[in-house]
């Protein structure tokens, strides 16, 4: 029996029996298995049982153009009957990986001329710190070993990026690499006493200074961090944050790491977070997006400060891939980007459909449980509390935003829940009627919720 014959009750089964899934409480699942999915269309997903889902997350961040891409689909088909597989070590590689390479530098910010391709973000965020060893390691200052980055950072899921990230839950399951650091993230709506904007941002950017200065700037070899941090619970920083960043990275010799796996391609409203904060990082992490998740695909933007060093000093990189440049995935990678380039939906993104979004989402704003919602790009998450005044949380245990997240979902719509905080982020191409429908159907979501938990909706 086929997939595609099997009853949605048999490939639950089956699905609970076999499928050990990611970021799964095992046993849990095994007694409330959730949904299969089968079809996709436009920013639709259907289950295998003919339920419609407006996908309010991309996927899982990355079909930023929506299901139904022929264009990418041909390309993958092409590809496959040309040169399905050929690998890219030993002075080999093949047409598609090459136009892929050529195709990231003209979209990559100024200064970028190489790139290193991986399967995923995790693998690229694992070779950033390669990278940066072997790039210090030719200056001739081994010592610089530690890196930097931010609690609650999302960084990818190998021992190595989950490292860099500051997910705590990870790091209990793990142990960790011990020349990775933490420092506090621009964020404080929990906290007893509130700052404003610009002193958040100001004391969000000196922690990275004064845990610079003291672990000493001889032994710190970068700082990485996400424009805006999306698996975080879209944590947006204030706009005084990158700016002071980057002048703390230049004057400490601290490589910066743009992770752009989640901002990268027109999320934030420019075709990297970087250039939406105008800040310029030494390295950029890209994925998802690349291919609108229709084939694995990660890597690494290379400045031409680091590049330089890597590329004339001698002697072999000893890192990279089977996959690596997989000419499918590059099939993938070069049909998104030239749709990204012909549509110019990233200018779309930054003329208007930004606008058209914020609008949208900011009339959930008056609701009783939303504490406070903040959008950026095509990126949106919301506090959920009890009492606005107050911000008392709706349950323990972030019990109030699973339920929404719940109740979004068997309402037709694919929203996320982190902590306490339900995010969204739509594919780029989201209409104006897409966007209402979407927002009417979280509404009610937030409506059940509050009744749900006894709040005055009046």
């Amino acid at each position: 029996m086929t997939a595609q014959t099997q009853t949605a009750t048999d490939l639950l089964a089956t699905d609970t029996a076999h499928f050990l899934h990611p970021f799964t409480d095992f046993a849990q699942y095994k007694a409330a298995p959730g949904r299969t999915y089968v079809r996709g269309e436009g920013i639709n997903i259907i289950d295998s049982e003919g339920r419609t889902l407006l996908d309010g997350m991309s996927g899982l961040w990355c079909t930023n153009l929506g299901y139904s891409q022929t264009s990418i689909i041909d390309a993958i088909t092409a590809q496959l009957h040309a040169l399905p597989f050929y690998n890219s070590f030993f002075n080999c590689s093949t047409d598609a990986t090459i136009e892929l390479a050529q195709k990231m530098t003209d979209i990559l910010p100024a200064g970028f001329n190489h790139v290193f391709f991986t399967n995923s973000g995790s693998e690229a965020n694992d070779t950033n710190i390669r990278l940066v060893h072997r790039y210090f390691d030719l200056l001739g200052k081994p010592e610089k070993k530690i890196f930097i980055s931010r609690k609650n950072a999302y960084h990818g899921s190998t021992i190595a990026a989950a490292s860099l990230g500051g997910m705590s839950g990870m790091h209990a399951q793990m142990s960790a690499l011990p020349y990775v650091e933490h420092i506090e993230q621009p964020y404080d709506f929990d906290a007893d006493s509130r700052l404003s904007d610009d002193e958040l941002g100001h004391r969000a950017a000196q922690a990275l200074a004064q845990k610079i200065d003291a672990l000493d700037a001889d032994r710190v070899a970068a700082f990485i961090a996400e424009p805006i941090q999306g698996a975080g619970g879209v944590i947006i920083p204030p706009e005084n944050y990158w700016p002071q960043i980057a002048a703390i990275c230049k004057e400490r010799d601290i490589l910066l790491i743009s992770d752009e796996v989640i901002c990268g391609f027109g999320r934030t409203g420019s075709m990297w977070g970087c250039e939406t904060y105008g800040y310029r990082p030494d390295l950029i992490t890209f994925a998802k997006a690349v291919t609108n998740g229709y084939q694995p695909l990660g890597g690494v933007g290379v400045s031409d400060k680091v590049a330089t060093v890597l590329t004339t000093s001698g002697g072999e990189f000893a890192h990279g891939f089977t996959y690596s440049g997989h000419p499918v995935a590059c099939a993938a990678g070069i049909a998104t980007v030239e749709l990204y380039q012909s549509s110019q939906i990233v200018d779309a993104v930054a003329k208007d459909r930004q606008i058209a979004w914020a609008t949208a989402v900011q009339t959930l704003s008056d609701h009783p449980i939303v504490g406070e919602l903040k959008s950026k790009g095509m990126l949106m998450g919301i506090e959920l509390v009890k009492n606005k005044n107050t911000r008392e949380r709706l349950a323990p245990e972030s019990g109030g935003a699973v339920y929404c997240r719940n109740q979004a979902i068997a309402g037709g719509l694919m929203v996320r829940q982190v902590g306490d905080r339900i995010i969204s982020a739509p594919p780029l191409i989201i209409s104006d009627e897409e966007m209402a429908t979407l927002v009417d159907r979280l509404r009610r979501a937030l409506d059940l919720t509050a009744q749900h938990y006894g709040i005055n909706e009046s």
